[in-house]
Protein backbone atom coordinates (compact mmCIF):
# COMPACT_ATOMS: atom_id res chain seq x y z
CA UNK A 1 0.00 0.00 0.00
CA UNK A 2 0.85 3.75 -0.88
CA UNK A 3 -0.32 6.36 0.95
CA UNK A 4 -0.13 9.37 -1.52
CA UNK A 5 1.38 12.80 -0.37
CA UNK A 6 -1.87 14.55 -1.61
CA UNK A 7 -4.97 15.31 0.22
CA UNK A 8 -9.02 14.81 -0.25
CA UNK A 9 -10.27 17.67 2.10
CA UNK A 10 -13.84 18.55 0.56
CA UNK A 11 -17.17 16.54 0.57
CA UNK A 12 -20.04 15.23 -1.14
CA UNK A 13 -20.07 15.60 -4.86
CA UNK A 14 -16.81 17.07 -4.93
CA UNK A 15 -15.06 14.38 -2.73
CA UNK A 16 -16.50 12.04 -5.04
CA UNK A 17 -15.26 14.05 -8.04
CA UNK A 18 -11.87 14.15 -6.94
CA UNK A 19 -11.64 10.32 -5.96
CA UNK A 20 -12.86 9.83 -9.69
CA UNK A 21 -10.39 11.82 -11.15
CA UNK A 22 -7.69 10.49 -8.60
CA UNK A 23 -8.96 6.37 -9.67
CA UNK A 24 -8.37 8.04 -13.22
CA UNK A 25 -4.98 9.16 -12.97
CA UNK A 26 -3.56 6.40 -11.35
CA UNK A 27 -5.38 3.86 -14.09
CA UNK A 28 -3.15 6.04 -16.46
CA UNK A 29 -0.21 5.69 -14.40
CA UNK A 30 -0.29 1.83 -14.18
CA UNK A 31 -2.22 1.12 -17.40
CA UNK A 32 1.04 -0.62 -19.17
CA UNK A 33 2.09 -2.90 -15.57
CA UNK A 34 0.20 -6.21 -14.53
CA UNK A 35 -1.42 -5.27 -11.76
CA UNK A 36 -5.16 -4.67 -9.87
CA UNK A 37 -5.19 -1.63 -7.62
CA UNK A 38 -7.69 -0.36 -5.48
CA UNK A 39 -8.07 3.32 -3.87
CA UNK A 40 -9.35 4.28 -0.87
CA UNK A 41 -9.41 7.35 1.12
CA UNK A 42 -7.90 7.15 4.99
CA UNK A 43 -9.34 9.15 7.94
CA UNK A 44 -7.10 11.63 7.55
CA UNK A 45 -8.09 12.32 4.29
CA UNK A 46 -4.77 10.71 2.50
CA UNK A 47 -5.59 8.41 -0.07
CA UNK A 48 -4.35 4.97 -0.15
CA UNK A 49 -3.71 3.07 -3.00
CA UNK A 50 -3.71 -1.06 -2.95
CA UNK A 51 -1.59 -2.39 -5.23
CA UNK A 52 -1.56 -6.59 -6.71
CA UNK A 53 0.00 -8.29 -9.10
CA UNK A 54 3.27 -9.64 -11.00
CA UNK A 55 4.48 -5.83 -11.18
CA UNK A 56 2.75 -3.98 -7.83
CA UNK A 57 6.84 -3.10 -6.72
CA UNK A 58 7.37 -1.44 -10.10
CA UNK A 59 3.89 0.06 -9.61
CA UNK A 60 4.77 0.79 -5.84
CA UNK A 61 7.44 3.05 -7.13
CA UNK A 62 5.53 4.84 -9.96
CA UNK A 63 2.94 5.75 -7.13
CA UNK A 64 6.10 7.12 -4.92
CA UNK A 65 7.66 8.96 -7.57
CA UNK A 66 4.13 10.87 -9.10
CA UNK A 67 2.89 11.75 -5.98
CA UNK A 68 5.15 10.85 -2.95
CA UNK A 69 4.52 9.50 -0.25
CA UNK A 70 3.46 9.53 3.67
CA UNK A 71 5.54 7.34 6.01
CA UNK A 72 4.96 6.79 9.68
CA UNK A 73 8.58 8.01 10.11
CA UNK A 74 11.24 10.34 8.20
CA UNK A 75 14.52 9.15 7.62
CA UNK A 76 16.81 12.19 8.25
CA UNK A 77 18.70 13.87 5.32
CA UNK A 78 16.01 12.18 3.18
CA UNK A 79 13.56 14.57 1.21
CA UNK A 80 9.62 13.81 2.35
CA UNK A 81 6.66 15.57 1.46
CA UNK A 82 3.91 17.09 3.54
CA UNK A 83 0.87 19.49 2.62
CA UNK A 84 0.88 22.85 3.96
CA UNK A 85 -1.76 22.66 6.63
CA UNK A 86 -1.09 26.20 8.70
CA UNK A 87 1.35 28.96 8.78
CA UNK A 88 2.42 31.64 12.05
CA UNK A 89 5.28 33.97 12.42
CA UNK A 90 7.18 30.87 13.72
CA UNK A 91 6.84 28.98 9.61
CA UNK A 92 4.80 26.37 8.33
CA UNK A 93 3.35 23.87 9.44
CA UNK A 94 3.11 20.41 7.47
CA UNK A 95 0.39 17.53 7.54
CA UNK A 96 2.13 14.20 7.10
CA UNK A 97 -0.06 12.02 8.10
CA UNK A 98 -0.15 9.60 10.49
CA UNK A 99 -1.19 12.12 13.16
CA UNK A 100 2.06 13.50 12.47
CA UNK A 101 2.84 16.99 11.11
CA UNK A 102 6.56 18.58 10.66
CA UNK A 103 7.26 22.27 11.36
CA UNK A 104 9.76 24.00 9.46
CA UNK A 105 10.93 27.37 11.09
CA UNK A 106 10.75 30.67 9.42
CA UNK A 107 15.25 30.58 9.65
CA UNK A 108 14.67 27.01 7.35
CA UNK A 109 12.05 28.29 4.60
CA UNK A 110 15.06 29.57 2.29
CA UNK A 111 12.58 32.04 -0.02
CA UNK A 112 13.80 35.73 0.87
CA UNK A 113 12.54 38.39 2.73
CA UNK A 114 9.53 38.49 4.61
CA UNK A 115 7.56 36.33 7.34
CA UNK A 116 6.12 33.68 6.36
CA UNK A 117 2.60 34.87 5.49
CA UNK A 118 4.14 37.10 3.28
CA UNK A 119 6.68 34.73 1.75
CA UNK A 120 3.53 32.31 1.00
CA UNK A 121 1.32 34.85 -0.34
CA UNK A 122 4.38 36.12 -2.64
CA UNK A 123 5.01 32.25 -4.09
CA UNK A 124 1.23 31.51 -3.90
CA UNK A 125 1.46 28.61 -1.71
CA UNK A 126 -2.58 27.86 -1.18
CA UNK A 127 -3.44 25.43 1.79
CA UNK A 128 -2.66 21.68 1.72
CA UNK A 129 0.07 22.29 -1.54
CA UNK A 130 2.10 19.59 -1.32
CA UNK A 131 5.68 20.66 -0.47
CA UNK A 132 9.07 18.68 -0.26
CA UNK A 133 11.63 19.32 3.10
CA UNK A 134 14.10 17.65 4.40
CA UNK A 135 14.31 16.71 8.50
CA UNK A 136 18.30 17.26 9.77
CA UNK A 137 20.18 17.52 12.76
CA UNK A 138 19.36 21.71 12.44
CA UNK A 139 15.93 20.85 11.87
CA UNK A 140 12.91 20.65 9.14
CA UNK A 141 14.09 22.49 6.43
CA UNK A 142 12.31 22.89 2.75
CA UNK A 143 13.82 20.91 0.15
CA UNK A 144 15.99 22.29 -2.08
CA UNK A 145 14.33 21.46 -4.91
CA UNK A 146 11.02 22.85 -3.84
CA UNK A 147 13.12 26.09 -3.09
CA UNK A 148 14.26 25.73 -6.86
CA UNK A 149 10.48 25.02 -8.13
CA UNK A 150 8.60 28.06 -6.13
CA UNK A 151 11.59 30.14 -7.65
CA UNK A 152 10.89 29.29 -10.91
CA UNK A 153 7.23 30.59 -10.60
CA UNK A 154 8.43 33.87 -9.84
CA UNK A 155 10.54 33.94 -13.27
CA UNK A 156 8.15 32.80 -15.28
CA UNK A 157 4.89 35.17 -16.95
CA UNK A 158 3.16 34.77 -13.81
CA UNK A 159 0.31 32.43 -12.40
CA UNK A 160 -2.66 32.07 -10.54
CA UNK A 161 -2.62 28.84 -7.71
CA UNK A 162 -5.73 27.33 -6.78
CA UNK A 163 -6.80 25.25 -3.65
CA UNK A 164 -10.43 22.75 -3.23
CA UNK A 165 -10.83 21.87 -7.50
CA UNK A 166 -9.61 19.50 -9.81
CA UNK A 167 -7.53 19.76 -12.69
CA UNK A 168 -10.67 19.66 -15.36
CA UNK A 169 -12.99 22.03 -12.73
CA UNK A 170 -10.06 24.56 -12.84
CA UNK A 171 -10.10 24.43 -16.79
CA UNK A 172 -13.63 24.49 -17.03
CA UNK A 173 -14.16 27.29 -15.03
CA UNK A 174 -11.09 29.04 -17.16
CA UNK A 175 -12.85 28.02 -20.24
CA UNK A 176 -16.43 29.28 -18.56
CA UNK A 177 -14.54 33.00 -17.77
CA UNK A 178 -14.02 32.94 -21.39
CA UNK A 179 -9.98 32.77 -20.82
CA UNK A 180 -9.06 30.38 -22.44
CA UNK A 181 -6.53 32.27 -24.62
CA UNK A 182 -4.79 33.91 -21.57
CA UNK A 183 -3.80 30.79 -20.30
CA UNK A 184 -0.71 28.38 -21.10
CA UNK A 185 -1.77 25.40 -19.41
CA UNK A 186 -3.41 24.47 -16.45
CA UNK A 187 -0.59 22.60 -14.04
CA UNK A 188 -1.53 20.00 -11.36
CA UNK A 189 0.38 20.46 -8.19
CA UNK A 190 -1.75 17.87 -6.31
CA UNK A 191 -5.16 16.70 -6.08
CA UNK A 192 -7.10 19.59 -5.30
CA UNK A 193 -4.25 22.00 -6.11
CA UNK A 194 -3.74 23.59 -9.24
CA UNK A 195 -1.95 25.85 -10.98
CA UNK A 196 -3.04 28.12 -13.99
CA UNK A 197 -0.25 29.26 -15.81
CA UNK A 198 -0.26 32.69 -17.38
CA UNK A 199 0.42 34.20 -21.54
CA UNK A 200 3.30 36.60 -21.23
CA UNK A 201 0.38 39.36 -21.41
CA UNK A 202 -1.51 38.14 -19.32
CA UNK A 203 -2.52 40.26 -15.80
CA UNK A 204 -2.41 37.25 -12.68
CA UNK A 205 -4.84 39.34 -10.43
CA UNK A 206 -6.98 40.22 -13.22
CA UNK A 207 -7.26 36.55 -14.01
CA UNK A 208 -8.05 35.81 -9.75
CA UNK A 209 -10.49 38.56 -10.02
CA UNK A 210 -12.29 37.02 -13.03
CA UNK A 211 -12.47 33.23 -12.42
CA UNK A 212 -12.60 33.55 -8.22
CA UNK A 213 -16.16 34.35 -8.42
CA UNK A 214 -17.14 30.53 -10.08
CA UNK A 215 -14.44 28.83 -7.44
CA UNK A 216 -15.22 28.12 -4.05
CA UNK A 217 -11.68 28.27 -3.37
CA UNK A 218 -8.33 30.03 -2.24
CA UNK A 219 -6.70 31.92 -5.00
CA UNK A 220 -3.17 33.44 -5.28
CA UNK A 221 -1.50 34.56 -7.96
CA UNK A 222 2.51 34.54 -8.57
CA UNK A 223 3.56 38.02 -9.85
CA UNK A 224 6.74 37.69 -11.94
Amino acid sequence: MVVLATKCYVGGEARERALDSLESQVSNALGDLDVAFDVGLRDDGFPAVTVSGPDATVARNLLREEWGELTPQSTPGETAVGTLDAWSDEGFVLDVGFDREVRVPAANLGLGQGDPGQIRTRFGLVQHLPMTYVADDEGPRLADSERDRLYDWTRGDGRVNVNSATRSGVRATVNRAGHAGDIVTVERLGLLEQSVVCREDTDPPGLVASIGQYLPSELLCVVP
